[in-house]
């Protein structure tokens, strides 16, 4: 995916906040950040959207709350609490189109989310 800009944050060409990775996921700190803590968590294996997984990859979501509860213990917002956002397609509000999740902490958040 030559055009995606997270396949060039995993591949390096692009810098980032990283404040995680492991050979399956990285994780960096969102260049417009909606709260105090915002991370983004994406796989490095290029999947557009949540509409793309299937049998072979969705292990990759488990793996990733995974992450997201230990950078939520790092940033210690596991005890407060945080969201976990995820946009699919267009009207989902998805801006890149590789899969992707939103940590956001630091800060009370209502609902509904619009």
């Amino acid at each position: 995916m030559n055009e995606c800009i997270f396949c060039k944050i995993v591949q390096g060409e692009i810098p980032s906040k990283k404040i995680y990775e492991d050979d399956k996921v990285i994780a960096f700190h969102d260049i417009n950040p909606e709260a105090p803590v915002h991370v983004l968590i994406i796989p490095k294996q290029h999947i557009e959207s949540a509409n793309e997984l299937n049998e072979e990859n969705s292990y990759l979501v488990a793996h990733i709350f995974m992450v997201i509860k230990k950078l939520a213990k790092e940033h210690g917002i596991d005890k407060e609490g945080y969201r976990i956002v995820n946009n699919c397609g267009e009207y989902g509000g998805q801006t890149v189109p590789h899969l992707h999740f939103h940590l956001f902490g630091g800060k009370s958040f209502g609902w509904p989310p619009l």
